[in-house]
């Protein structure tokens, strides 16, 4: 189980500060990395993948530390967003050449390995500047893997995918977390992040705006509405009774129920089965209706 660690990381280029004092840590399993362009997302992960030095601060995996130490490069796989592979030759000769440079025992059988895994034995022998944009994102994958590393860092991995390679993809990356592996994935398409990720950390200007389970997140916003959606034996009716009640901002009877719009999330949950019992209304259901990542990120960003 390994563990990077981020503590008070800046990174700035002349007068541009591009990461400013994040603290961080990532832990085994799928953590989402999210902010809008320019947040500092990539330089976060290019710190992280001892590709780029911080301007102050420390970036540790397993509390050794990452920058000019090549001990710990070979725990690491890195999806960069960019391109990174030479069009002129095959995805078998590109994934062979990786597993030679990391010192490898038998390259081709890890070359082969680490291109079964993201099903693309079928283009192996193809040259690179013929693949298509998933294709190159599924080999650049390929590169990551093929020495086995315990932490994958992954840029936009999902660019260019078609449907069936994405859920290919997200189904490698869900099982690779279940052996324990420590994986970062950043991603400007929210349904992506909130399907895989366990853990969010969001990034914006440069600075760690939030971090953990994005509904926990969501929960703890108690200067905005939170929007439910509850259906009962008697939707009117315990319109009605809310109303009276003065537990919501605003009640709107819909095709699917009533969304109630609650300025205090914990005193609503508490009262709406009180409101509904003194109304002789049995609830059938109460659900969040804006518990989603898009709502949490369109809120941090707005702040």
């Amino acid at each position: 189980m390994s563990e990077l660690k981020l503590e008070n990381v800046s990174r700035w280029y002349g007068n541009v500060v591009a990461v400013n004092g994040v603290t961080m840590t990532i832990g085994p399993g799928v953590t989402g990395l999210l902010g809008p362009n320019g947040a500092g997302k990539s330089t976060l992960i290019h710190m992280m993948g001892g590709f780029l030095a911080p301007s102050s601060g420390t970036v540790t995996l397993d509390g050794a530390p990452i920058w000019r130490n090549p001990d710990v490069y070979r725990r690491l796989g890195l999806v960069p967003e960019r391109e990174a592979a030479y069009d002129f030759i095959t995805g078998a000769q590109f994934i062979q050449a990786m597993a030679k440079l990391h010192r490898l025992p038998d390259p081709d059988a890890a070359a082969r390995r680490a291109i079964g895994l993201v099903e693309m034995d079928y283009a192996a022998d193809r040259a690179i500047g013929n693949y298509s944009k998933g294709m190159k994102q599924r080999i650049k994958m390929a590169s990551a893997l093929v020495h086995d590393p315990p932490v994958l860092l992954l840029d936009e991995p999902f660019n260019g995918m078609d449907p069936r390679q994405r859920l290919q993809l997200m189904d490698l990356i869900r099982r690779m977390a279940d052996e324990g592996r420590t994986i970062l994935f950043s991603s400007h398409i929210l349904e992506e992040v909130e399907r895989l990720a366990g853990h969010i950390e969001v990034i914006v200007a440069g600075r760690h705006a939030a971090s953990g389970d994005f509904r926990r997140i969501r929960r703890l916003m108690t200067d905005r509405p939170h929007l439910f959606l509850v259906r009962s034996a008697d939707d009117r009716a315990l319109a009605a009774a809310i109303i009276a009640d003065g537990s919501a901002r605003s009640v709107r009877l819909t095709d699917k129920g009533l969304q109630v719009e609650a300025t205090d999330f914990q005193r609503f949950t508490w009262l709406l089965p009180q409101v509904a019992k003194q109304a002789d209304v049995r609830l059938w259901e109460v659900s969040p209706a804006d518990e989603s990542l898009e709502s949490v990120f369109s809120y941090l960003v707005a702040k």
